[in-house]
């Protein structure tokens, strides 16, 4: 694969960029052990005290942003909570290497088109929580074997620097990218490869329709610098300059641009429109811990989980009833988006990506 770069060298670029997405052979295991005060706090609010169960959690989602909801979560609870930290990818292959003896009950966050193809292969377990009953139908599975937790925009972020050697403005449509100024200036994550890469080419393909979708990711291809396998991996190159722009979740950009780089970097959502990940959550099925997993499942779905997220740097909008959208995010708030069929996406993945690998010669 001639454009691809591998997780060491996103990680290596810039280590403050951990992304729910993506992918590599690293994995952050965020561990919580119970504490006595877990128990204590449980009895004092009047919940029913669940110190005997435990839970392991697949996790794509911050690093830290993890450890915080694991530890408030057993704290509330008592459960011994374990979280391991992968990209959507990985956690999609893992669980279907583990499908006869799992490890993990839960699988949480990173885009749902992963999760569609889990189902399909009778990997996730059906489950009807109550606390889903309030979330908008087109962001959970209409036979409850996943939900969503938040909504991510795909869009550009763009280093100011290198534009203006460049001469050029801030890309405001898909079309943009395509300026003969570009070559070799931009950065996105594979969609063979990566969950966040594969939600930008479904969306393109949306935007556009298939064949005329599948033309502009061609076209796009020449220029390319380089695929990564991290959904965010391209952002350390667009803040160092390698690149003038990198193709990614607006999330993640807003986190990196309110991290000192707000002169910098620029953010942007396409004109025609664009698509987004549905941040999905399952329980795996013949996972050890199926009970401690609804306990987390219904917890996950709250308010009071969810308006944790934007102080650990995510961004994105959120599912539950009383939630509250983070304020970094008010710009991009009112973009155009596309009605984004998720199931359409995920069962279309195998194909749409060998397509795309074939065209591109990745």
């Amino acid at each position: 694969m001639k454009k691809f770069v591998s997780l060491l060298m996103g990680v290596t670029l810039v280590t403050c960029i951990l992304a729910g997405c993506g992918s590599g052979k690293e994995e952050t295991k965020a561990e919580t052990k119970a504490e006595t005060t877990a128990e204590t706090t449980a009895a004092a609010e009047g919940a029913e005290d669940h110190s005997d169960l435990k839970l392991t959690i697949y996790s794509a989602v911050f690093d830290d942003e993890t450890q915080a909801i694991c530890e408030k979560f057993q704290e509330e609870t008592g459960i011994q909570t374990d979280c391991v930290v992968l990209g959507g990818g990985e956690i999609l292959a893992r669980v279907q290497a583990e499908k006869d003896n799992p490890t993990a009950s839960v699988w949480f966050g990173g885009p749902a088109d992963p999760f569609i193809t889990a189902k399909e292969e009778g990997l996730l377990l059906q489950y009807e929580s109550p606390s889903a009953a309030s979330i908008d139908a087109k962001y959970k599975d209409a036979d409850n074997y996943w939900t969503g937790i938040y909504i991510g925009y795909v869009g550009f972020v763009s280093n100011n620097d290198r534009l203006a050697e460049l001469g050029i403005e801030a890309p405001q449509s898909w079309q943009d990218l395509l300026q003969p100024e570009l070559k070799g200036e931009i950065m996105m994550a594979s969609p063979a490869a990566s969950s966040t890469g594969y939600v930008i080419l479904a969306s393109a393909l949306q935007v556009m329709g298939v064949d005329e979708g599948f033309d502009f990711m061609s076209q796009l291809n020449e220029n390319v610098l380089q695929y990564t396998e991290r959904g965010s991996g391209c952002i350390a190159s667009v803040i160092s300059g390698e690149v003038a722009v990198g193709i990614c979740f607006c999330h993640d950009a807003i986190k990196n641009q309110l991290e000192g780089y707000e002169d910098l970097l620029t953010v942007t959502v396409p004109s025609e429109g664009t698509g987004y990940e549905t941040g999905a959550m399952a329980i795996l099925a013949d996972g050890p811990d199926q009970e401690a997993a609804k306990i987390f499942y219904d917890w996950a779905l709250t308010a009071d989980c969810q308006n944790m997220f934007k102080d650990y740097g995510a961004f994105q909008f959120l599912t539950a009833e009383g939630a509250e959208n983070p304020e970094a995010a008010a710009s991009i708030a009112d973009a155009k988006t596309i009605n984004y069929d998720t199931a359409w996406a995920g069962e279309n993945k195998a194909d749409f990506t060998t397509k795309w690998a074939e065209l591109t010669g990745n």
